[in-house]
């Protein structure tokens, strides 16, 4: 164990701990621990690394913080606002290069189905990575991931963007669907069966 924890004790960060002073503390499967190279604290049980040093298995995690609507709505605001500046910025370089006033406005126009086209791939792209969001909600401090929290596979991403397309279709009530179930999933995350699941903060 290089980096040494810290724990919470009587709902306070205390430490930080080595591992022979971790097993003096007794830690348990459901501690809260951190290192400072993690963003937020985690379950004892949920860090490869204290399983294996404290000899306890991994426990079913059920997830109990999620994403409100209105971080996921600012997400994707800050995510389309990424992509659509990417793609502007490309297609405006290509465009200098170019003589021709109709080739250039036919480039311009593509935009229209470039953006969306990108903004899927990279949603499907990074709602399945390690970080299980895409850069807004990483700002925001959500992620997406199965019942239990966990990463969700490529296969599955690609399913739940395209079930947006019915979150869509029905005028955005399915998106208004998260304010009327516990678990604040919209309708294509009950069709996908996904979570976005809010980070714990101390």
């Amino acid at each position: 164990m290089d980096e040494p924890y810290f724990v919470v004790i009587n709902g306070k960060p205390d430490g930080p701990y080595n591992f022979s002073e971790l097993k003096a503390l007794g830690i348990k499967p459901g501690d809260f621990l951190k290192t400072r190279l993690m963003d937020d604290y985690k379950e004892a049980h949920e860090i490869a690394e204290i399983r294996t040093l404290l000899g306890f298995g991994k426990q079913a995690f059920i997830p109990q913080y999620f994403g409100s609507f209105e971080q996921r709505l600012l997400a994707a605001a800050l995510d389309w606002f990424f992509v659509s500046g990417t793609c502007i910025a490309l297609v405006f370089f290509i465009c200098l290069f170019i003589d021709y006033k109709e080739t250039r406005l036919m480039i311009a126009l593509s935009l229209f189905a470039l953006i969306p086209i990108v903004k899927f791939i990279y949603q499907v792209i990074m709602d399945s990575g390690a970080k299980q969001g895409s850069y807004g909600k990483q700002i925001l401090k959500i992620r997406v991931g199965n019942l239990q929290g966990d990463r969700i596979t490529l296969t599955k991403s690609i399913g739940r963007n395209f079930a947006k397309i019915l979150s869509v279709g029905t005028f955005f009530l399915g998106y208004l669907c998260c304010f009327f179930n516990k678990k604040q999933q919209c309708l294509h995350d009950m069709v996908s069966g996904t979570l976005v699941v809010k980070d714990r903060l101390f």
